[in-house]
């Protein structure tokens, strides 16, 4: 088989872009030799990959199962490419991290005073945002790795890796109606303004339950907004826990919330982008604050 990288990236690319002119709009190519790229890549597997027959390509059965294969082929290159750069470069010079600002902020106080300590020469830079904030900032480039609850599907370009799950906690101020209530329902709910989070471009938000609701992009905000009375929400545990708001909101049951309450949290990074000896101690030494527990004291 003489099938090459390009063919494969014309294919993958024309899948998830829905058509080959699209495909040719992303690789900066005219679309006939997008076209084709993938033609002569049939021919060399020996079967067809799209059916052509519809207005817009559509896989055949072949065609999804080397899809599968390619992606895989493709993400196995970035990861060398990657790689090979960082050989070439060695140490970084400078570093962006992007954090949701709703992780516990005392135990990354604590992994940024290590890493002072450890590379104290690296320019390191940190930016906060509020979560698919973090994952558009990595795949954009504007940071070189992120520190995110993982909510929604992320872009094929980020690998992620899960450092735990955090639960979700009901808060209301100790003053609010429901705080008489200890287990309320969805109609309970119903009746009062919640406070949702929301990405800061505004492109996402999480689901609101009650119809009277406002968008907020900072838990820490949602957090002090309950405090005063204007509503109720729903916030990561450990949010609740700090001890800045010890006393001032109320905790109620959530039996009656549909929606999952765990939200996933993890480190994401680009996939074709070099990462050296920094990064990789930023991985192990977040996974490690996690599996020893330390995330949970803060």
């Amino acid at each position: 088989m003489n099938w090459t990288l390009y063919q494969l990236e014309a294919f993958v690319l024309a899948v998830n872009h829905g058509s080959f002119s699209a495909a040719a709009r992303k690789l900066g190519r005219a679309q006939s030799r997008v076209s084709t790229a993938i033609a002569n890549l049939e021919v060399d597997l020996g079967f067809e990959l799209f059916d052509r027959s519809a207005k817009l390509p559509v896989l055949t059965k072949h065609g999804e199962d080397m899809f599968i294969q390619a992606q895989a082929v493709l993400e196995q290159c970035q990861r060398l490419q990657s790689r090979a750069m960082t050989l070439n470069t060695g140490q970084e010079i400078a570093l962006t991290v992007a954090m949701d600002e709703a992780v516990p902020v005392n135990a990354f106080e604590l992994l940024f005073e290590q890493v002072a300590i450890q590379f104290p020469l690296l320019k390191l830079t940190i930016i906060n945002g509020s979560r698919d904030d973090i994952a558009s900032w990595v795949d954009e480039g504007k940071a070189d790795m992120g520190i995110v609850f993982h909510v929604r599907e992320l872009p094929g370009s980020l690998e992620f890796m899960s450092i735990g799950q955090f639960r979700q906690s009901l808060i209301v101020s100790p003053k609010h109606a429901l705080a008489k209530i200890s287990s309320p329902s969805i109609a309970d709910l119903n009746q009062y303004r919640q406070l949702v989070i929301r990405d800061r471009v505004g492109d996402s938000q999480a689901k609101a339950l009650s119809p009277n609701h406002w968008y907020i992009d900072s838990y820490y905000y949602m957090t002090a907004l309950v405090i005063r009375g204007v509503g109720w929400a729903l916030v990561p545990e450990h949010v609740v826990s700090a001890e800045w708001y010890s006393g001032d909101v109320v905790e109620l049951s959530t039996e009656y919330i549909p929606d999952p309450l765990l939200v996933e949290m993890g480190v994401v990074n680009r996939r074709d982008k070099a990462y050296g000896p920094v990064m990789e101690w930023f991985f192990i030494e977040i996974e490690s604050m996690f599996k020893s527990n330390k995330l949970q004291n803060y």
